[in-house]
């Protein structure tokens, strides 16, 4: 039924569908944080009653899911390219800019109990990329689990290293001068930080030179243990 404003303006709803509601969700989670987003609010964002979402979606984990599909599908597709490792990096670089307009997706994808069919399906072409240039099945397997969330376009770092920007604590100096030394160098761009400790996605050492130094360091190593033709059995 139409109602007295469409009657007004002479304009059709545009009909729900669970592809319209993802993208919704996407660009509500982009406005307003992951935190904030829930079923009744996005339903005020469609414009509908909350029953009519779960038609096209289950429940809050399933919009999540949903979600990150939604996500994941803005990567680019595997460039043409006769050296694996410029294909690998470039696809990854992709998925990390990606995830930079979409500052809450990486806390979301590690927060699912199982992949999503997009992530699966991701996976399976990035471990096709490797197994095409040469690496073995067994080689291949171990670079899945050494790459992570890298393969995915961040890293999860092991402590928050956000902050106030200034010297050292004296009193960290003086327990732990390398730790302290090591802080005093370093120089971090949040803007190009994807993930860390922080609800709203920055902080931690993920920012792009630091993504990039340790994805060449690894595909340099994988490229190296492919040519000795390394294997992980006696």
């Amino acid at each position: 039924m139409r109602t007295n404003r469409q009657e007004a303006n002479g304009t059709q709803r545009t009909p729900l569908s669970r592809g319209r509601v993802l993208r919704a969700a996407v660009a509500l989670a982009d406005a307003i944080g992951i935190d904030a987003l829930s079923m009744r609010r996005l339903a005020q964002e469609l414009d509908v009653v909350p029953m009519a979402l779960y038609k096209h979606v289950a429940n809050k984990e399933e919009l999540l899911d949903g979600m990150v599909d939604a996500v994941v599908g803005e990567v680019d597709p595997p460039a043409a390219g006769p050296d694996w490792q410029p294909v690998v990096r470039g696809r990854i670089l992709s998925a990390r800019r990606v995830l930079l307009r979409h500052p809450w997706a990486a806390r979301v994808i590690e927060s699912r109990t199982a992949p999503t069919p997009a992530v699966l399906a991701y996976l399976d072409s990035m471990a096709g990329i490797f197994r095409q240039g040469g690496l073995s099945a067994d080689l291949t397997h171990h670079v899945m689990h050494a790459m992570g969330s890298r393969l995915l376009g961040f890293s999860q770092e092991l402590f928050d290293t956000s902050g106030p920007s200034g010297p050292p604590d004296p009193a960290l100096a003086a327990h732990y001068p390398h730790i302290a030394e090591l802080a005093a160098t370093a120089a971090h761009d949040d803007a190009s930080t994807v993930g860390g400790g922080s609800s709203s996605g920055g902080g931690g050492c993920d920012d792009q030179f630091e993504f990039e130094f340790a994805l060449d360091l690894l595909l340099d190593g994988f490229e190296g243990l492919r040519r000795r033709g390394w294997t992980s059995r006696p």
